[in-house]
């Protein structure tokens, strides 16, 4: 099974960056023998806030990281998520706090790493 990390760094609105990432992230998980990881990192924290509410036509970068959770891993970075104010108890359904200890961890098991 081939596997891919993703490690997002921009905020969800704003930019189409984090947008970009978690298409492609949802494409790559719905492919056969395929793993996807994804840790957010930096102002990418609040992609996993639950209870987003966007204008009507406007992505929802929340339901886009449900399509990366059904097949695949979310994990955030602890600390930026202190430095956000944001609490475990604010994010969505299987996504979880982590550690940079972790990241590595699935930096030297992926084998592709792709940085948003």
């Amino acid at each position: 099974m081939a596997s891919t990390l993703f490690i997002l760094n921009d905020a969800p609105y704003g930019s189409e960056r984090a947008y970009n990432a978690l298409r492609l992230a949802a494409a790559v998980a719905g492919k056969d023998d395929q793993q996807v990881r994804l840790f957010l990192m930096a102002d990418a924290v609040a992609c996993a806030k639950g209870g987003q509410k966007v204008p009507e036509g406007y992505y929802n970068v929340q339901l886009m990281l449900g399509k990366v959770l059904r097949k695949g891993e979310v994990a955030l970075c602890g600390t930026c998520m202190d430095a956000r104010g944001l609490r475990e108890d604010e994010v969505i359904e299987g996504a979880r706090r982590s550690t940079l200890a972790q990241l590595a961890d699935w930096t030297i098991e992926a084998d592709k790493v792709l940085v948003f």
